[in-house]
């Protein structure tokens, strides 16, 4: 009932009706012909049941050691746990590929759902435009990366997982990832049906947002989960360090941010049209493209899956009709889309605008600091490195000005700013950030460290400060502050949410600019000495575990004489894979984080050493919880019944009689 040809079979037929869901509501729209548009949500809910039933089906053969399945036979091991035998599907490349396809039918199918308030004719178009990109992905599944492939004959056991893979975190990370990536493409499928009509207005906007902060939430923790993995598993003793691979999330987040912020202003104000559909095709063209970067082997990376031609050319002719398709129907029909709000420049509107400017420059950086040393490798046959000083040095000077406009755009109106009445609003947050600025010339180094955070204590006060303006602190009664909290709109709390956690992170941020780290080789007894702590090796000692042999030491740390802990990182080898893997030990008390990495062991006998790396990492966490701060904000501003709605009836009404 859930065997690998009843998959194969069922993502076939998965792959018809994605087809059928892109002619036939597209057909039916240049007709008005209602009854074919009609049958676009039917057609993607039964799109998404084929997959679900697929992918359920590729998850059973992994759960029932069917070694016959090429997928199963080379990502999995009969004594491999049950956790990582169902995470195993999606930690290679061909199940991440139906994952993929799946969560972008699942997006199909809340359309279908959720979208019952939108205007038939444009429903139709944007669950046409979502069955176009499902078949194209659908189709590189069957054709060059079949997760139900067979193996004749069929080996008794499996080749197991990569160890690195082997980590709780992975049952979270890629579907939260992915979910991300793939839920830009829903404002990118409203994108391409608005140029179709020829139309986008403050309907629209209220429409597209919901999609977009989903997607936006969804992969901000998905970055700060991979983050999170890459600190604690890989044993960087860092959080990022510009990773290529991680890069490629990061840029979509990037326009992702962008275009959050300019659908209010579409929604608003009705300006900025033009801008926010070209990022809403940007947003999901970025990540289409980290894909193709990802399976083709341009990036060398820990993270990438595959170096295989025949994937990256496929994936390439793909991203050539969506993005070429996308790009060219809106140089033909951009023009159309006036914008019919003017305002200020001093506005909230104007504060928009610069927060986008700067959020596609910081993009801009860190897609030309990615993509140059491989278009170097391929034109000039040169190799070449840019790493984390080019990075920081190109964004930070970016950041400093979009961290100022961040505190200073809560506290503009719309349409146009007295600035005299705006900063007597922010003299509060101005007092906070001063205080913030001695500190950190007292506890950082550097001007640019010292800079940003500042700047983040500066957006953490004001939000702070215009939440209690809001809810009129200072300014009403205890009651009337009461009734103001019940009828503040959540998105006003998410918003403010959102903002504090970017706060958060950047102070994390500027924290691990202070880390201090050393590489030593000690005996059994040994001490060293990091900022201020004294590292003993106690003991080291080896034992067996369930499929490898680890080397654990134990590290006890001093302050001033008192133990404050006992870390007991290990490596492990991994004979059936024949790899090596490090556990880090960490010990943190949500300010700093004191971190243990051991080694390779060196001689024999009472001359044997060992050695460790040593970490102590300021405001390490605050990095992961300003992540999960701001994807709170946003599940919270989507919880506004004003955003589930996505537009009033009446709106959708008439824009159906329009049409």
């Amino acid at each position: 009932m859930f065997g690998p040809e009843q998959g194969h079979f069922a993502l076939a037929l998965a792959c018809v009706l994605a087809l059928v869901q892109f002619a036939v509501p597209l057909w039916g729209a240049s007709r008005r012909d209602a009854r074919l548009v009609g049958l676009a949500p039917y057609l993607a809910v039964s799109q998404l049941i084929a997959l679900g039933y697929s992918f359920l089906c590729l998850v059973m053969c992994a759960v029932s050691d069917d070694f016959s399945v090429q997928n199963v036979a080379a990502n999995s091991a009969v004594s491999k746990p049950l956790l990582y035998k169902i995470t195993g599907v999606w930690g290679n490349h061909e199940g991440s590929v139906l994952l993929w396809t799946l969560i972008l039918a699942v997006c199909g199918g809340a359309v279908s759902l959720f979208g019952r308030n939108l205007p038939d004719i444009l429903r139709g178009r944007v669950l046409a435009i979502l069955g176009g990109v499902s078949a194209g992905f659908q189709m590189f599944c069957l054709l060059t990366s079949d997760p139900f492939d067979r193996v004749f004959p069929a080996p008794m056991d499996g080749q197991g997982m990569n160890p690195l893979l082997q980590d709780p975190g992975l049952a979270f990370h890629p579907p939260i990832l992915y979910t991300g990536y793939v839920g830009f493409a829903v404002p990118f499928a409203f994108a391409v049906a608005a140029l179709i009509e020829g139309r986008v207005d403050a309907a629209w906007g209220r429409w597209v947002r919901p999609w977009a902060v989903a997607a936006w939430c969804f992969l901000t923790c998905g970055i700060a989960l991979g983050s999170w993995w890459s600190y604690y598993v890989l044993g960087w003793g860092g959080y990022w360090f510009w990773d290529p691979v991680e890069n490629a999330s990061l840029i979509p987040w990037l326009t992702g941010t962008a275009l959050v912020h300019s659908a209010i202003v579409v929604e608003k104000r009705e300006g900025l049209k033009i801008w926010t559909v070209l990022l809403a095709i940007a947003t999901f063209s970025f990540s289409l493209s980290g894909t193709f970067l990802v399976r083709s082997g341009i990036l060398n990376s820990v993270h990438a899956f595959a170096n295989d031609p025949a994937r990256g050319v496929f994936i390439l002719a793909l991203l050539a009709i969506v993005i070429g398709g996308s790009l060219a129907l809106f140089a033909w029909r951009a023009p159309s889309l006036t914008s019919t709000g003017l305002f200020s420049p001093v506005s909230r509107e104007g504060s928009l605008v610069l927060n986008n400017i700067l959020l596609c420059s910081i993009c801009a950086v860190v897609v030309t600091g990615t993509m140059y040393p491989p278009f170097m490798q391929l034109l000039a046959g040169r190799t070449i490195s840019v790493g984390k000083p080019f990075f920081d040095a190109a964004t930070i000077p970016l950041t400093l000005p979009l961290l100022l406009a961040m505190g200073v755009g809560t506290a503009l109106p719309w349409k146009r700013a007295q600035l005299a009445r705006t900063f007597s609003h922010l003299y509060a947050a101005a007092g906070i950030a001063a205080v913030g600025l001695v500190l950190c010339f007292w506890k950082l180094s550097g001007i640019l460290p010292i800079a940003c955070g500042a700047l983040a204590v500066w957006v953490i006060a004001a939000s702070v400060s215009d939440v209690l303006r809001r809810i009129g602190i200072g300014h009403t009664s205890a009651q009337g502050v009461w009734e103001r909290m019940k009828n503040l709109p959540r998105s006003s709390w998410g918003a403010a949410l959102a903002h504090i956690g970017a706060g958060i992170t950047i102070l994390g941020l500027c924290g691990m600019s202070q880390a201090e780290h050393a590489i030593v080789e000690v005996h059994i007894g040994e001490t060293r000495s990091l900022a201020g702590d004294d590292w003993t090796l106690l003991d080291v000692h080896d034992y067996i575990g369930p499929n490898y042999k680890a080397m654990q030491a134990d590290i006890a740390i001093r302050h001033n004489g008192k133990l404050v802990t006992i870390l007991h990182p290990e490596k492990r080898d991994f004979t059936t894979q024949s790899q090596t893997t490090t556990e880090v030990a960490i010990h943190t008390n949500f300010i700093t984080d004191l971190y243990g990495v051991v080694g390779d062991r060196h001689g024999t006998g009472k001359d044997t050493t060992y050695v460790l790396r040593l970490h102590r990492n300021p405001l390490a966490p605050w990095m992961w919880l300003g992540g999960l701060i701001m994807a709170i904000g946003g599940a919270f501003s989507l919880s506004d019944r004003r955003m589930r709605i996505g537009a009033p009836k009446r709106a959708a009404a008439r824009n159906m009689a329009r049409a």
